[in-house]
């Protein structure tokens, strides 16, 4: 998608337009987060639901695939136990 402007208006207020709107899943009322880059220099703005599936895919990238956390503890501890 290329850039598409728009305009500042009075109380530092940007209309986010209909077509990006659309593509971000956001409605009337909805919040936004917005963050600043200072190495980029760009505002970007994302929904709670994009910034959380974000950080989901960053854990399952490395996450294990094959067993639970949970089994994973539960297995550590056993061993542990026998151990002794």
């Amino acid at each position: 998608m290329s850039p598409i402007s728009a305009q500042v208006s009075q109380g530092g207020r940007i209309v986010i337009p209909a077509e990006i709107r659309k593509k971000m899943g956001v409605s009337i009322g909805d919040q936004v987060l917005l963050s600043w880059s200072d190495e980029t220099r760009e505002l970007r703005i994302a929904t709670r639901t994009q910034r959380l599936q974000h950080a989901r895919d960053l854990v399952k990238r490395y996450a294990s695939t094959t067993d639970s956390v949970v089994d994973e503890l539960i297995r550590e501890r056993r061993q542990a136990a026998a151990d002794e």
